[in-house]
């Protein structure tokens, strides 16, 4: 089977059954809490235009492109030196990649919550609690949750299950995740999208991780039997 979507469907399952259901529904509580209590309006209003704003604005972009190129650049340089962990782990990040883009894209389908307004005449307009509940009623692009949270974190945690042992890989991709969601949550997204991400984002992340071990353990396994 082609490696992107080695366990695909096993894995896609996993991340809607059993205690990861218990993951979904605190996302979606936690989302019930911030909004109702205002502090979406609240946390977007402290940082409206304001110098943390501009500086973590670049995580937008960053959080766009680094999903794309990251695993084509790490396949790339597997192919290139012929060597199967780099491969597994470009792999692993671009189906943790389509997975969280694929999850949130789910998400944002049926709930339709338009983003804040963060620039133009009407970026004081309160649309914190606006939810169109439906089909299609709001597109895939914007909503909750955040997909570059979503895919930042699921990107993040697939290397953070893969090298455990590795406390450079523990500590910064959490920081590289925050950094994306933090950043959005200040412009594109409200900051219960970001939480809601970073949610889902985490389950991914430890479904596909798991995973992509076990296939590197498995290669291991059959190159100590040749």
């Amino acid at each position: 089977m082609f490696p992107l979507f080695y366990r695909f469907i096993p894995n896609f399952l996993k991340i809607f059954s059993g205690r990861n259901l218990l993951f979904h529904l605190s996302a979606i509580i936690l989302t019930f809490v911030i909004v109702t209590t205002d502090f979406d309006w609240k946390y977007f209003l402290y940082f409206h235009h304001s110098t943390v704003q501009h500086l973590l604005f670049p995580a937008v972009w960053i959080g766009f492109f680094v999903p794309v190129l990251v695993p084509v650049i790490l396949l790339l340089l597997g192919l290139l030196l012929k060597n199967f962990l780099i491969r597994n782990i470009g792999w692993a990040l671009g189906q943790a990649a389509f997975t969280g883009w694929l999850v949130a894209s789910c998400y944002k389908a049926f709930t339709g919550r338009p983003g804040p307004r963060f620039h133009g005449h009407d970026a004081l307009l309160d649309t914190s609690r606006v939810f169109r509940f439906g089909f299609w009623r709001g597109g895939i692009f914007w909503g909750w949750p955040s997909s570059h949270t979503t895919v930042a974190c699921a990107m993040a945690f697939t290397l953070f299950f893969m090298f455990r042992g590795n406390k450079r890989i523990r500590y910064l991709m959490p920081l590289y995740a925050l950094f994306i969601g933090a950043g959005v949550s200040m412009s594109i997204h409200w900051f219960s999208d970001f939480v809601a991400g970073a949610i889902f984002g985490f389950v991914i992340g430890s479904v596909v991780g798991k995973s992509f071990s076990f296939r590197k353990e498995k290669w291991a396994a059959q190159k100590r039997e040749v």
